[in-house]
This record gives C-alpha cells, sequence and structure tokens, in this order.
C-alpha cells in the first residue's frame, strides 16, 4: 500500500478543522497519522514468522465553552466517518464541564529543519531483507559458544508520518523511519541455566549492526554462567544503559514533567537553580538531536521541538512542558507534547532524555572500581514511587568487579535507594553514549548504594 503523501495529510487535517468550526466547535485540532511497520520475529531460536502492518487514522479534539472532546478514527478515506468521529468530539466537549486552566490551541511558529531521521532505503525494505538481518543476529550468537541458545527477538523497519492541523494556524506534515534489531538468548552448562540477557541496536537508518548484538547477547548470556553469591552492603555500581533506562523512566524523567511538578508529584517543585546534582551532571532534553530516536520537526500538538536544558552542570533549570501545562503558569511549550498516533490526545513525555557524556571510556570506568557491581538488566522498576524517587529492584544477572574486571555474575541481587540520592552520588560519567528509546546516556558510575545479596 502507498504511503499518504504530505498534500493528502495536511489536506485531511485541515478539511476536519474546518468543519469542526462549521459545526460549532471554538477550537479545533486535528491530527493525522500513518505508520507502516514490516517485523520478521525470532521464537525459540528460529526465524518464525514475518508481518506488515499499515495504520492508519485521524484524532480530532474540538473545544467548546472551554470543555475539551476527543474522538477519532481509523477510516479516513470515508468523508462520512470523519464527519462523524468530528460530531463524536464536539459531542464529547459539549457533555464535559469547562475547564477554567484550559487557554487554547498552540498558534503556529517556525520549525527547524531536523537532521538524520529519515531514510528512504528503510522504506524499501521488504521482509527477504529482514530475514537476513535476522539469521545474521542467530548465527553470530551462536559463534561465540555452542553453550549459547537464542529464545526470542527479531528485526523490523518502520515509516511514520504524520501532519497536524489547528484553528490557531498551525500546519504541519513531517516523516521518518526507523530500524531496530533485537535478541534475547540465554546460556546452558549441564543443568545451569542463565538468566535471559539481551541486546538491541535501534536506528533511524539502516545502519544497525545484527552480528554485534548477537555476539554481545552471547557474550553476556556467557559471562552470566560463573555465579556466585555477594554480601549484603553499600558498594558502587556501574550503571549501564538499560539499568539507567529502567530507574530514570519511573522516578528522574517523571519528575520534570510540568504536569507532576503542578500536581505537587514532583521532589523538584520549587527547585528550580537549586543544585540536585555533581557538577559533572548535564542533563538536556533533546527534541532535535541528530539521529535521535524521537527526533522530530513537531511534537503531538504541532509545536516545534526543541533542545531543554533540565540540568546544567548539576543545577535543575527546566521542567518539561505541554502547551496546556505552560500556558496555566505563562510559560511557553518546550515542545515535549506526546501521542499514542492517532488513539489519543496529547500528554507530557521526555524525547531525547539525552545524560551529556564524559571523556572517561568505559574501560578506564570500570579500572576505577575497586570492588562494586556492573548493572544491566533490572525488574520491578515499575513499582519505583515516582513522587519519593524510592525503588527497590532485582538485578538479574549483574556481573561483580574487582579490581576493574568483572570476575563472576551473581544472580537475584536487589538493590534500594531513592533515584535522587542517586543523582547526587554520580562521580564518574563514561563516553560510551548510546541511544535507548528515549534515552541517550553513557555508563555512569555511582557511589554508596545499597545492595542486598541473596
Amino acid at each position: 500500500m502507498a504511503v499518504l503523501n504530505r498534500d493528502k495529510m495536511v489536506g485531511l487535517a485541515e478539511k476536519a478543522v474546518s468543519t469542526a468550526l462549521q459545526k460549532g466547535a471554538a477550537e479545533a485540532e486535528a491530527y493525522v497519522y500513518e505508520g507502516q511497520a514490516t517485523n520478521v520475529s525470532i521464537e525459540r531460536g528460529q526465524i518464525s514468522k514475518s508481518s506488515r502492518i499499515i495504520d492508519r487514522g485521524i484524532g480530532i479534539r474540538a473545544v467548546v465553552n472551554k470543555a475539551v472532546g476527543f474522538a477519532y478514527t481509523n477510516i479516513i478515506e470515508d468523508h462520512d466517518a470523519v464527519e462523524n468521529t468530528i460530531q463524536r468530539a464536539l459531542n464529547a466537549a459539549k457533555a464535559s464541564k469547562p475547564d477554567p486552566d484550559w487557554k487554547g490551541l498552540p498558534e503556529k511558529k517556525p520549525y527547524t529543519r531536523v537532521k538524520e531521521n529519515f531514510d528512504a532505503k528503510i522504506s524499501e525494505l521488504h521482509s527477504e531483507d529482514l530475514v537476513k538481518v535476522a539469521a545474521s543476529m542467530l548465527e553470530s550468537a551462536s559463534s561465540i559458544s555452542k553453550r549459547v541458545f537464542p529464545i526470542e527477538g527479531g528485526a523490523g523497519a518502520v515509516y511514520l508520518s504524520s501532519s497536524i492541523a489547528n484553528s490557531s494556524g498551525v500546519e504541519s506534515f513531517d516523516k521518518g523511519t526507523m530500524m531496530e534489531c533485537s535478541l534475547a538468548v540465554v546460556a546452558k552448562d549441564g543443568s545451569t541455566v542463565t538468566p535471559v540477557c539481551f541486546e538491541f541496536n535501534a536506528e533511524r537508518n539502516c545502519n544497525v549492526d545484527p552480528e554485534w548484538v548477537g555476539k554481545e547477547a552471547g557474550r553476556l548470556a556467557l559471562s552470566a554462567l560463573k555465579t556466585k553469591r555477594i554480601e549484603t552492603k553499600t558498594t558502587k555500581l556501574v550503571l549501564t544503559q538499560f539499568a539507567l533506562q529502567e530507574l530514570l523512566y519511573f522516578t528522574l524523567i517523571n519528575a520534570v514533567k510540568a504536569d507532576n511538578v503542578q500536581r505537587d508529584q514532583s521532589p523538584f517543585k520549587g527547585k528550580i537553580g537549586e543544585k540536585v546534582a555533581p557538577e559533572n551532571v548535564t542533563i538536556h532534553d533533546d527534541g532535535l538531536l541528530p539521529g535521535g530516536l524521537r527526533t522530530w520537526a513537531f511534537d503531538g500538538e504541532g509545536v516545534p521541538q526543541q533542545k531543554t536544558a533540565i540540568i546544567e552542570k548539576g543545577v535543575l533549570r527546566n521542567f518539561l512542558y505541554d502547551n496546556y501545562t505552560a500556558k496555566k503558569e505563562g510559560k511557553q511549550s518546550t515542545g515535549n507534547a506526546s501521542r499514542a498516533g492517532y488513539l489519543s490526545t496529547p500528554s507530557v513525555e521526555a524525547t531525547n532524555f539525552h545524560i551529556l557524556p564524559g571523556t572517561t571510556s568505559a574501560e578506564q570506568l570500570m579500572a576505577e572500581v575497586d570492588d562494586g557491581l556492573l548493572i544491566y538488566y533490572l525488574q520491578g522498576a515499575h513499582s519505583s514511587n515516582p513522587v519519593s524517587g524510592e525503588f527497590s529492584v532485582v538485578a538479574t544477572p549483574a556481573w561483580k568487579i574487582k579490581k576493574g574486571e568483572t570476575v563472576h555474575s551473581t544472580r537475584g541481587v536487589m538493590l534500594a535507594g531513592n533515584i535522587f540520592e542517586v543523582l547526587k552520588n554520580v562521580s564518574i560519567i563514561a563516553s560510551n553514549e548510546r541511544k535507548m528509546g528515549q534515552l541517550v546516556a553513557p555508563w555512569i558510575l555511582v557511589e554508596n548504594v545499597k545492595v542486598i545479596g541473596k
């Protein structure tokens, strides 16, 4: 199926807005979305199936007397279906209570040209190409050792486009691509089976490295075979991107979202300008990061994405705003409105949450640890307390570090602490940054974290 072009998508959005105004809306917004994804799956160590998913739809917000109604449909070629969706949005608005904090949809602003977020080659990939990528991962993992067994994974190629129009003059279109491959493996030696070890590579272009993914997943699993228990103590942790992503998503990232701050659900409330981390910690939310997995010209409301300094040299500088939370405080949106395609209204979310790297290599960082743990995978981070920052998670597996070297793995180790205290105890930030969902970060070394051994 051919992709919808710019003119078609923009025209559809503008027509929906015009119709909503004619039907009595004081304000209106239409968000048109298209996603085309080709995937190849790996199950039980075998390439099992190929799928192609095409999803198109339109989400409409209508405002009547400061009350907002929303409706959506995936039948966008049918004029009557779209008009019915507009009417449902209007009906929802009329049935809702006015919101005294509603101060209008965003106005049109100029966009910055984004870089490295589209690769035409991805749009041309077929399932046969992805089968080769998946086969390469499987072969690379198995080449590490006969004791390594791939479990699940896959390869995928995605094309996404969106258009938005509103009654305040916003009218925009953007498109992007993404390619990814992932593999989960275990290692077996006699009756010993490791926990699942996982690796992946995701890019906005075709330059993924399935061989590295397979080998690295296999290497991690193999190194997890040699396992010993550890004692309960306060120790140093080297947190990899996997661990950081899990910990930060449910704690620190939530704490800098303006809606949580406004609801008194952030410990950072009232602390702009205060020191919250060591001087070596700088974090930007960068919606324009070249090649970033969340890089787009505009957010889910048509507001230009931007680079926002969250923490600079340890000092808290800004929160993340969408249009609603910004106007509530008389501020400008930071371009952080996010949507689940056409299915949802906007909400505040980070784009590319970028912990700026240091100059220390991963090897040099490890060499600084006489006694500690290397943490990759965490379980239970979703149960962290987003308001207090308290967490209690299980690292399985983790690797014991002695004199700069990993000497054995350990399972079922519990880490307990507070993410805001962890932030204050960052001692070294490495240079080996990578993209992982909305996080862009290197490894970091943290002092004084309580580790509960088995």
